[in-house]
C-alpha cells in the first residue's frame, strides 16, 4: 500500500511550495497572503523508486488568531490520525513561534515517523540560525529551501526509507480478499447500494449529504467469490469542505481508493456526470485501479429510446482517452442491476490480473505495428521489434524499438486501443512504455 505523507505547519511557512516540489507541478496556488491554500492538496510523489501520496494540509482558517490556532490544531490531529509519515515545516525567518511549540507538543506524543523541515534556509547564515529548532524536542531537523529546492533531496531520501515498499505489500496481500470501494459524491446512493446488496441496514441511510463519515468494510460473497465491499465517505466539492470532518472523509475516500482493487464510481443519474465525479475518476485512474461506473437512481429518469445510450456516450466523452470502461445503469432502491454491478466488478478485478503470454502478445501486436508504424520523424523510421508484459501488479507493457524518444502520445493511444481490442482489459488502466532494445 502507498504510504501517505502529510505536510503540516503554520500558514506561510512554505508548505505549498514544498508540496509542489514533491509532486513536481504547480498545483497548489502559492501566494503570500495568509491562508491562501484552501485546498487540502493531494498528489503523488516518487523518489528512489518509491511511490507515496502527499497531502498538504493547507492553512484553512481565515479570521482571528484563535480560530487559526484551533484550525491548525485540528489539521495536525487529522494528519496524525490518517497519515503514515508527517513532515512538520517551520520557517527559519520567524524562529520558533508559540504555534510551532504547540504543534511540536502534539507531534511528540505519537509513534509515527516525523520529519522537521526548517524552510527558507538559502545561505550559511540561516543554516546557523536553524540550530534553535532543536528546542522543539523533535530531534534532528532538515534545512531546506523549497523555493530553490536545496536540501529537499536529503529530506526525501530520509522519507523514502520510511515509505512502505510496494513489493512487500503485494506479497503480503496475496491472501487478503480483493477490495471493491464504492465511491462518489455525497448522496449518490452509495450506502443504499451496499444495503441493497447485503440486505440489511448495515449503514444508516438518510438523505442528508455526508452521513457516512468513515469507510466501512463489509465482507461479502457473491458468485462464489469473496471480497470486501468498502463504503466510503462521500467526496465533497472543495468549497464544501467546511468542517474538519469533511476533510477527514475526503482523506478517507482517497485512502480507500488507494487501498482498493476496483472502484465502483457511483453517480446520481438526476445530476449527471459532474466535475467532482470526473475528479474521483481520474484519482482512481492515477492510482491504476479497476473502474466501473454505476449510474444510480435510473428509475427516476424519464426515458426515451436512446436515453441510456446518450447518457453513456456523454460520460465516456468526458473521460477520454480512457473509454474502455463498463457503465451500468442501476437503482439501489428497486435493486435493478445491482448484482450485475458486482459481477462486472469481479470481471474488472480479473482483467486487472490478466497476464498475456509474450509469444501471444508478439503474434498479435507486431503484425499491427508493422502495418501501422509510428509516423517517421525527420526522415527517421521507427521500428518496433518486440513487446512483453511487465511482471507488475497492474497491466504494464513495454515495446522495444530503435528510437523510443520519437514515439508520441497519439501512437501510444493507438497501440493501447489495439491491445484493448485484442485482449480484455475493460475497466483497467494500462501503462505502455517504449524502450530502446
Amino acid at each position: 500500500m502507498n504510504s501517505i505523507v502529510a505536510i503540516v505547519g503554520r500558514p506561510n511557512v512554505g508548505k505549498s511550495t514544498f508540496f509542489n516540489r514533491l509532486v513536481q507541478r504547480r498545483e497548489a496556488i502559492v501566494d503570500s497572503v495568509s491562508g491562501v491554500t484552501r485546498d487540502r492538496h493531494y498528489g503523488k510523489s516518487d523518489w528512489n523508486g518509491k511511490e507515496f501520496s502527499v497531502i498538504d494540509t493547507g492553512g484553512y482558517a481565515i479570521g482571528s488568531d484563535d480560530i487559526f490556532e484551533e484550525e491548525i490544531r485540528k489539521q495536525v490531529n487529522l494528519a496524525i490520525d490518517e497519515a503514515d509519515i508527517i513532515v512538520f515545516v517551520v520557517d527559519v525567518e520567524d524562529g520558533i513561534t508559540p504555534m510551532d511549540t504547540e504543534v511540536a507538543k502534539l507531534l511528540r506524543k505519537i509513534k509515527k515517523p516525523i520529519f522537521l523541515a526548517v524552510n527558507k534556509v538559502d545561505n550559511a547564515m540561516r543554516a546557523n540560525d536553524a540550530v534553535e529548532f532543536y528546542n522543539l524536542g523533535l530531534g534532528d531537523y532538515y534545512t531546506i529551501s523549497s523555493i530553490n529546492g536545496s536540501g529537499t533531496g536529503e529530506l526525501l531520501d530520509a522519507i523514502s526509507e520510511k515509505v512502505n515498499d510496494k513489493e512487500e505489500d503485494l506479497e503480503g496481500s496475496a491472501d487478503e480478499l480483493p477490495r471493491f470501494a464504492v465511491v462518489g459524491r455525497p448522496n449518490a446512493g452509495k450506502s443504499s447500494f451496499i444495503n441493497a446488496l447485503i440486505g440489511e441496514d448495515r449503514n444508516i441511510v438518510t438523505n442528508i449529504a455526508g452521513t457516512t463519515r468513515d469507510s466501512i468494510d463489509t465482507k461479502y460473497n457473491r458468485f462464489g467469490f469473496d471480497f470486501n465491499l468498502v463504503d466510503t465517505a462521500g467526496i465533497r466539492k472543495k468549497s464544501k469542505v467546511k468542517e474538519d470532518l469533511e476533510f477527514y472523509s475526503v482523506m478517507r475516500a482517497i485512502r480507500s481508493i488507494e487501498y482498493s482493487d476496483v472502484i465502483l464510481l457511483m453517480i446520481d443519474a438526476t445530476r449527471g456526470f459532474e466535475g467532482q465525479d470526473e475528479k474521483i475518476f481520474w484519482l482512481a485512474e492515477k492510482n491504476r485501479k479497476g473502474i466501473v461506473i454505476l449510474v444510480n437512481k435510473w428509475d427516476l429518469i424519464e426515458k426515451e429510446t436512446n436515453t441510456m445510450k446518450k447518457f453513456q456516450q456523454e460520460i465516456l466523452r468526458k473521460v477520454e482517452p480512457f473509454t474502455d470502461i463498463p457503465v451500468l445503469f442501476i437503482s439501489a432502491l428497486t435493486k435493478q442491476r445491482i448484482y450485475k454491478a458486482i459481477e462486472t466488478a469481479v470481471e474488472v478485478f480479473e482483467n486487472r490480473k490478466n497476464r498475456i503470454k509474450t509469444s501471444q502478445l508478439n503474434d498479435a501486436m507486431l503484425e499491427i505495428v508493422k502495418s501501422y508504424p509510428p509516423p517517421a520523424i525527420k526522415g527517421k523510421y521507427i521500428k518496433i521489434k518486440y513487446c512483453m508484459q511487465l511482471p507488475t501488479a497492474t497491466p504494464q507493457f513495454v515495446f522495444f524499438c530503435n528510437l523510443p524518444q520519437y514515439v508520441k502520445d497519439p501512437y501510444k493511444r493507438f497501440v493501447e486501443n489495439k491491445l484493448r481490442e485484442r485482449f480484455n482489459f475493460s475497466g483497467v488502466p494500462i501503462t505502455i512504455y517504449f524502450r530502446q532494445k
